[in-house]
């Protein structure tokens, strides 16, 4: 979901070109590696050690990928080892690399689920999708030619773009202090987005990595997936976007796992909530007769869903619906045909 960023600033213009790096604060080099997919790019971070680096994050494991990475090891980071690697979440644009930084001698750090996902959805292949995925993708109302799609081709599996995660690594915790680039910095968690999502704020309170649980430009997508259908991410953001405007001031400068970095951290904050609050009003008003969550794409969207971002629209469609639910304010049955049917609840019709 798309969200504004009229008031925020940003020290630049455009981010550097792949391969090479660009400093974002003392100690700070900012990279950028590229996605196959229209979120086309992922920030990653690499912070001076002295006698090497630390990495926030690695992009996806891709031969195209590997050798930028060579190229910037040998550039950029000077031919001096990546001694660690902190992983913000668990989504392969930002583990994928982890597990081969990991065979080379750095130690991994991430938040224990991090980890545990991350580990088992690369675990887990599949050549077809499961009765499972069919049944999810089916409750959500996807179209049945899209449907038979989806069940005659091999999905996507994180292994396709992760190393494997090494068996072993360091946990990362809310409150812990953590040293990193010469700089003590806070571990604040948030959730939504993915769960146990590792922020990084400078003791000094002039540094924020935010990873994705805040961005400039773009909402982080809120889905719900098959591992955990009934799960409420829109509810587990919203509370974590109102804890951190708490720590939030004008002097954060905000390196985000996507988009350029930026100053107006309170102000961001207070569009996403704002964001999303309005949206699930525009879609409580949607429902007011029975919809799947394939239906309310033009409720919370208002422009057009290409193929190509179908798939995040469909689950983020049904987090949405998912928190209107566990508020009260929808209810749902299933259909004859397998797919769910929400419409809002009878006293929120009458207000």
């Amino acid at each position: 979901m798309d969200g504004g960023g009229e008031e925020l600033r940003f020290p630049h213009a455009d981010a550097p070109p792949h391969g090479e790096a660009r400093t974002v604060a003392p100690g700070i080099l900012w990279l950028r590696l590229p996605l196959p997919m229209k979120l086309d790019h992922v920030n990653v971070y690499a912070l001076d050690e002295g006698d090497g680096w630390t990495l926030i994050d690695t992009g996806f494991h891709t031969g195209k990928t590997r050798a930028l990475w060579e190229r910037i090891l040998s550039g950029p980071l000077q031919g001096r080892p990546v001694h660690r690697v902190v992983l913000t979440h668990h989504h392969p644009d930002h583990v994928g690399m982890a597990g081969w930084f990991a065979a080379r001698g750095a130690e991994v750090w991430a938040t224990r689920t991090a980890w545990l996902m991350a580990r088992m959805l690369t675990l887990d292949v599949q050549e077809q999708a499961s009765a499972r995925q069919i049944d999810f993708l089916r409750g959500a109302g996807m179209p049945a030619p899209l449907l038979d799609q989806r069940m005659s081709e091999r999905p996507f599996n994180f292994a396709d773009v992760v190393h494997p995660i090494p068996l072993g690594f360091r946990r990362l915790v809310e409150g812990q202090t953590v040293r990193m680039g010469g700089r003590d910095w806070t571990v604040r968690i948030g959730h939504g987005h993915a769960p146990e999502h590792a922020t990084f704020w400078a003791a000094d309170g002039t540094l924020v990595l935010a990873g994705d649980q805040v961005l400039p430009g773009i909402s982080p997508n809120l889905g719900v997936y098959p591992t955990e259908p009934e799960a409420d991410p829109v509810g587990e953001w919203l509370e974590s976007c109102s804890r951190l405007q708490i720590l939030a001031t004008d002097r954060h400068y905000v390196l985000p796992g996507h988009k350029l970095p930026f100053y107006g951290l309170p102000e961001r904050l207070a569009q996403l909530i704002q964001n999303h609050r309005g949206a699930l009003a525009r879609l409580e008003a949607h429902l007011d007769r029975p919809r799947t969550a394939h239906d309310c794409f033009p409720a919370l969207y208002k422009r057009e869903i290409g193929e190509a971002e179908y798939g995040l629209a469909l689950v983020e469609a049904v987090g949405h619906l998912n928190h209107l639910l566990r508020s009260g304010r929808a209810t749902r049955r299933r259909r004859d045909d397998g797919a769910w049917a929400w419409q809002a609840a009878r006293r929120s019709l009458r207000a």
